[in-house]
């Protein structure tokens, strides 16, 4: 074990001395990164594994005046003005902040994994296609991918597995980012992505439904009206992908204390981060049979780190855009999500689920791999054989963004 001043420079001769030899708390740590009062001129995931050793996580009046100064408003109200405006002021920094660490696939979800050696984007194209089989996609189906993100899956779905195909978010950026794509792969009239609150759906009926990594913003209060008002959309034999991220049953308080951070920092009114049976007791009240639930958590933790290595070689570009400021947020957030990823603070989970209804054709799981694919994928061609519009590409001169890129 080391101590602090191993992994850390300071530039506060006050919080030298308060801290140098004794444990800080580790708001107070990334508080002080973030302003420039220290650096972290080494590898910080030297000091993440030694953070029980020289920080520690108590829970400070810093938290409890967030907690009910803002992340109590923002659990209790989730009106369409209020989640417009939280979600807006995170997706719509900038297609060039995003590209920065997602790279060209602008996939803003848990990526899947056959080995850990494969890159960002294999996973992440192993990844759209694992959801369009365990959905059972066919030709001339109608898909609704709810928070569809830059658009990536929905015109996936399209291209490669012949459905109709609608995105739906919140954020102006990924609406235009998307349709740009849409069109530029030649999908017109195949896919769309339309620019509204997920209450404003309407009331289409759709063959198969998705939902990756949007819930969490739905807010704990709107769950059930949530989880019921999918079920109208869905046609009666009809499927249901949803996947999510949320902190594990059995919270440590660094679990509580990231979770805030989180709050803070990078998913405002993101309150719906629940364990897996709370979300299934939701799902349930709301007449859904769960068909499987598989964990994807430890997918999850080499998906952020291979964000996090893309973060790291963009770092210049980053800070020429955005400031220092942001760019020591994010090389926090990135790294801390890698590391309690991998012991378990955060779970991902991604559920198959249909109407509860007794004439529902439940034949259609013999002789069907569910979990996964057991680790193979049926890939039906080499991915992607669609266009990656130049817009990923504009913050980095024109080329591709570096590091785990194609």
């Amino acid at each position: 074990m080391g101590k602090l001043t191993d992994y850390v420079v300071f530039h506060d001769p006050k919080l030298a001395k308060r801290f140098a030899n004794d444990r800080i708390p580790i708001d107070t740590l990334w508080e002080a990164y973030f302003d420039g009062a220290l650096d972290i001129p080494g590898d910080i995931y030297g000091l993440l594994d030694d953070r029980h050793a020289v920080a520690k996580h108590p829970f400070t009046q810093e938290h409890v005046k967030y907690f009910f100064t803002k992340f109590v408003p923002e659990f209790a109200v989730h009106s369409k003005a209020y989640d417009e405006k939280l979600v807006r002021w995170h997706y719509d920094r900038g297609d060039d902040f995003f590209a920065a660490f997602l790279g060209p696939r602008m996939v803003y979800t848990s990526g899947f994994f056959t080995n850990e050696n494969q890159t960002l984007e294999q996973s992440q194209d192993q990844k759209l296609d694992l959801v369009c089989q365990k959905l059972m996609l066919e030709p001339g189906q109608r898909f609704l991918d709810i928070g569809c993100g830059w658009g990536t899956l929905t015109m996936h779905a399209a291209k490669h597995y012949g459905v109709d195909a609608t995105g739906v978010t919140i954020s102006q950026n990924q609406t235009a980012f998307a349709m740009e794509r849409v069109k530029a792969n030649g999908l017109d009239g195949k896919a769309r992505i339309l620019c509204k609150d997920y209450r404003d759906i309407g009331s289409a009926r759709f063959d198969r439904i998705s939902n990756l990594e949007m819930v969490e913003h739905v807010g704990v209060k709107n769950l059930k009206p949530f989880y019921e008002q999918v079920y109208d959309l869905l046609d009666d034999q009809g499927l249901f992908l949803m996947q999510w991220t949320g902190l594990r049953r059995q919270s440590k308080m660094e679990d509580l204390v990231w979770g805030l951070f989180m709050a803070k920092y990078v998913f405002a009114g993101a309150d719906a981060s629940l364990p897996l049976a709370p979300m299934m007791n939701v799902m349930e009240k709301a007449n859904w049979e769960i068909h499987s639930v598989e964990n994807i958590s430890y997918h999850y933790r080499v998906t952020i780190k291979k964000w996090h290595d893309n973060w790291l070689t963009n770092k210049a570009q980053v800070v020429a855009a955005y400031g220092e400021r942001w760019f020591r947020i994010w090389h926090v957030f990135l790294a801390w999500a890698t590391t309690i990823a991998a012991q378990g603070t955060a779970a991902c989970f991604q559920v198959i689920a249909h109407k509860n209804l007794n004439h529902f054709d439940r034949t259609r799981w013999i002789g069907k791999a569910s979990l996964g694919e057991q680790g193979r994928i049926a890939l039906p061609g080499a991915r992607p054989d669609w266009k990656n519009t130049d817009v990923t590409a504009r913050f980095f001169g024109g080329a591709p963004v570096v590091g785990n890129a194609e």
